[in-house]
């Protein structure tokens, strides 16, 4: 095991939107790594994702309950943010909640760590062990590389190491991502299954003033989350209704309609191919189906990372 003495050095940015319990945790992280430098400490999800990318740090600690944007949809969004051919590797990422459901014994063994709060001092104890562990193993292919290119002056050639996350981080930030949108949505969905929905009615307003208008789920090629509203994407229209993404997902067929993106979700059937880019980016190309334009090039849609495993072939 490693003793403090020999604890490897490291960064860390904090995301915690109560100031005193952030306090708190910093100080606890001095008293058991005192090698560990916290860059900032931060209040919300939107300002941890950019301080993240700005900053760069070892590890994340985020909070799991913040204003605007949850620890769980900014570390998904950084996670498709993070460069594939930087100089920094994803971060080691803990989250920081009071709420057990989320503390699930999947957390212990995963790619992602916990701790509960109040924090416990043994609990923060073994957290650094497992966290200097994943450091020292992250750090020796990066000395390795640094022992070839003293050798090897050619060596300035050689593709960097991918320091995005890797595959099981993916899948364990999915696989939170989708318990906690069941958590968070309206009480009225824990007490029943919703029903599939089938008919949207939203507002439009037009030359001849505002009216509702019905749009039947079977048009729909894609919802796309805009701001406050969710833009409703058909062959021949497009509707604005207020329902949040996180609410019409459960009411969906997830047979037929896939989430590809923190804000999008699209109609299986209406995929036609999906691609990369030259910067590896993965989209997905829908078939429109305007009648009235036979000719028009397909939607593209970006597929964040989180979802490129939808998209390996059979």
């Amino acid at each position: 095991m490693t003793t403090p003495a020999t604890l490897p050095r490291a960064t860390a940015l904090i995301a915690e939107d109560e100031p005193l319990l952030a306090a708190a945790l910093q100080a606890d992280l001095a008293a058991v790594w005192p090698q560990l430098q916290v860059l900032a400490t931060v209040g919300d999800g939107h300002s941890a994702v950019r301080r993240a990318l700005e900053l760069q740090p070892d590890v994340l600690l985020f909070d799991i309950r913040m204003p605007g944007q949850t620890g769980l949809q900014a570390a998904a969004e950084l996670a498709d943010a993070w460069p594939e051919q930087g100089s920094r590797a994803f971060p080691q990422l803990v989250f920081v909640t009071a709420y057990d459901q989320y503390a699930v014994a999947a957390f212990e063994t995963q790619a992602v760590d916990y701790i509960l709060k109040p924090v416990q001092r043994e609990r923060l104890k073994k957290m650094v062990q497992k966290l200097a562990s994943a450091l020292t193993d992250q750090a020796q292919p990066a000395i390795h590389s640094d022992n070839h290119n003293d050798s090897n002056p050619a060596s300035e050639a050689i593709a960097p190491a991918n320091t995005a996350p890797t595959p099981a981080l993916l899948a364990q930030l999915s696989a939170l991502l989708a318990q906690a949108g069941a958590d968070l949505a309206p009480q009225a969905f824990h007490n029943a299954v919703p029903p599939r929905l089938t008919l949207i009615q939203a507002s439009h307003t037009g030359a001849q003033g505002s009216a509702l208008v019905m749009v039947p789920v079977a048009e729909v090629l894609y919802f796309e989350a805009a701001d406050k509203y969710v833009r409703v994407i058909c062959p021949t229209r497009e509707v604005l209704i207020r329902t949040p993404l996180k609410e019409l997902l459960p009411q969906l067929d997830a047979q037929q309609f896939w989430q590809i993106h923190r804000g999008t979700v699209v109609r299986a059937e209406a995929i036609t191919r999906a691609s990369r880019d030259e910067a590896g980016k993965l989209w997905v190309h829908l078939h429109t189906y305007h009648p009235h334009h036979p000719d028009q090039p397909p939607h593209r849609l970006p597929v964040s990372r989180l979802y490129a495993h939808l998209f390996k072939a059979m």
